[in-house]
């Protein structure tokens, strides 16, 4: 061991005494200090004799790495335990991060030790039957510190390649919409009957398991301690059990005793005309390759030809089918996915077992002109994109016309649905396949349209009715140049219009209070959380002409040097000086731990 002490980071699995391995049992003996959250120390409290503990709330992750650092960096012993594994969406990765940032080196360095432990997928999948027998991948919804973008891209990526997909951190008491979105990107790729599991808490006290499907999945209660499974196009339901199968049906019978295939006969090429090395002997040939034919429209359906039987065909004759060859396939494939479902030509017949029509013939460049935009717009069971857009009458307009109301109507209908929210502006989601149409149509109707994520939002009060009206072209001023822009994370610039202060700009990320005939500047604001606060005054009076400048320069070197997912309040006590407005500490709170999630 390093004279300067060890790192022990340790994933003790779901949570029970039984799954925990007997490394992590050792390392957690061995240890002097345990750095963990408090949920996971109270987990494994009964196995511990007398060390020093360290525990801290949500969002204290980095807090947590940088002591274990510097205790070890003294000589001790140090556990940073996680649930599940350390590696999976654990402290490991962030241990290692701290260290880097300060120049470790393994050589000459406290030592390191990651302990692995049963991730949540595999816990998970235990307890659903066997859902994750075939490729799979693990998603995380939470944007906290990943792009909402990044992650969409993610899951439209998993989806069209027909992984099974588990999905962590699905829903908290705040993010409740990206579940949501999940959700309607993946029924454009798969069956609304796939099944689904979702696993709560497994192997605790309050463990919860559902067997589901990918339409009704949302029915059921969905949290920060579930895990969601989603299986792929070939994944049945048996008796409450989730199976994916392996794809031994390609091969074997499984309900034979005596299989076609000897043992020495299964792992040649011609057994196996699926694979890379029988495209490519068929192509030296001159031949098209053994199609597979496409999943069923249940989704639920496995794979079936190319049995014994069919096996025995390929070794009796060496007569192939011809056609077309395995990079016009590809292609084909490509042109299937952009369109949403839909192959031109004779591909259509060779994946759907369907004659080819008129229109399927229409050619391939038509489809590959017209791909890009309709890809976007629908996917494999021909549902469109859901749009999610805010609007409002204006910046301290609170009130809508009746014919704003009514296009509102109108463009939600029956799919559709609206929530108004305290940002002062109506967030419509509606399933569309042309966005810039709806957003004019919008802009039309006097509408100020907002994207939703992490951008600018300027709101304002409401004036007053007009009557104090004074301050109205600067919140509109900030509006134009500044609503909507993309920002590190969402952050909100509010403006009040007299010195009532009755709209709370002060507890904004950035808050502007007209008074006096000039503006007062309120910086890093925190309206939720434990440790809620409001922002700190930094500068009173500033002069009309100037204000909007002074918030400008706030936001450029907010977006310079902000890290992704990093909240304003957050940036300002970290670079300590923005825009020349120096960070002051926030009066000390009493800290409630919340039991809601984030």
């Amino acid at each position: 061991m390093s004279p300067l002490g060890k790192l022990l980071v340790i994933g003790f699995g779901p949570g029970d005494m039984e799954h925990i391995t007997k490394r992590a049992l050792d390392a957690l003996a061995e240890s002097e200090v345990i750095i963990g959250y408090n949920t996971y120390v109270d987990l494994i409290r009964p196995l511990l004799n007398g060390q020093e503990i360290v525990r801290t709330g949500m969002t204290e992750e980095v807090s947590r790495a940088q002591e274990a650092v510097r205790q070890a960096e003294m000589g001790k012993k140090v556990a940073v335990i996680s649930s599940g594994d350390a590696g999976v969406y654990g402290m490991a990765g962030l241990v290692y991060e701290v260290l880097m940032q300060k120049g470790w080196r393994r050589e000459d360095g406290v030592e390191v030790e990651v302990v692995p432990g049963i991730s949540a997928i595999q816990s998970c999948a235990s307890l659903l039957g066997a859902p994750v027998m075939h490729d799979a991948c693990t998603i995380s919804l939470s944007d906290h510190l990943t792009p909402w973008e990044t992650i969409v891209k993610r899951v439209e990526a998993a989806a069209s390649a027909d992984f099974v997909i588990a999905l962590y951190n699905p829903r908290s008491g705040r993010r409740t919409r990206q579940i949501v979105e999940t959700q309607s990107i993946l029924l454009r790729y798969r069956d609304p009957q796939t099944p689904v599991g979702l696993v709560k808490s497994a192997y605790r006290e309050r463990q919860q398991v559902i067997v589901t499907t990918l339409e009704d999945m949302l029915n059921h209660d969905i949290g920060m301690l579930t895990t969601v499974i989603i299986g792929n196009s070939s994944t049945t339901v048996y008796d409450g059990l989730i199976v994916t199968p392996r794809g031994y049906q390609r091969k074997y019978t499984l309900d034979a005793t005596e299989q076609a295939l000897k043992p020495h006969q299964r792992l040649r090429t011609e057994a196996e005309p699926w694979s890379l090395g029988a495209q490519e002997d068929t192509l030296q040939a001159g031949a098209a390759p053994t199609t597979p034919a496409g999943p069923s429209a249940s989704g639920a359906a496995v794979a079936t030809q190319a049995r014994p039987q069919a096996m025995a065909a390929v070794q009796a004759t060496t007569t192939v089918q011809t056609g077309a060859a395995p990079a016009a396939l590809a292609a084909e494939a490509l042109s299937r996915l952009a369109v949403g479902g839909k192959l031109p030509g004779e591909a259509n017949a060779r994946w759907s077992g369907q004659a080819p029509t008129a229109e399927s013939t229409a050619g391939t460049s038509a489809v590959a002109g017209a791909g890009a935009t309709a890809g976007m717009a629908t996917g494999g069971f021909g549902k469109p994109a859901l749009f999610e857009v805010g609007v409002s009458p204006g910046v301290g307009n609170k009130k809508f016309t009746a014919r704003q109301m009514a296009l509102l109507a109108e463009v939600a209908g029956d799919d559709g649905e609206l929530e108004y929210t305290p940002d002062h502006q109506i967030v419509l989601r509606v399933p569309c396949a042309d966005p810039e149409e709806l957003v004019g149509r919008l802009r039309d109707e006097r509408f100020i349209v907002m994207p939703i994520g992490d951008v600018f939002k300027v709101k304002a009060c409401d004036f007053c009715n007009m009557e104090k009206d004074d301050a109205v072209p600067v919140a509109e001023h900030l509006q134009v140049v500044l609503g909507g822009l993309q920002a590190p994370k969402e952050t909100s610039i509010a403006l009040n219009g007299c010195g009532m202060a009755c709209y709370g700009a002060v507890l904004e990320d950035i808050g502007i209070v007209y008074r006096k005939g000039g503006y007062d500047l309120f910086l890093g604001g925190k309206k939720f959380g434990r440790n809620a606060h409001a922002a700190q005054p930094v500068a009173e009076g500033i002069p009309g002409d100037q204000i909007t400048d002074i918030v400008e320069n706030v936001i450029a070197e907010y977006k310079e040097k902000g890290h992704p997912n990093e909240r304003f309040h957050k940036f300002f006590k970290r670079v300590g000086v923005v825009a020349g407005f120096r960070h002051e500490d926030a009066p000390a709170t009493v800290e409630v731990n919340a039991v809601c999630g984030d």
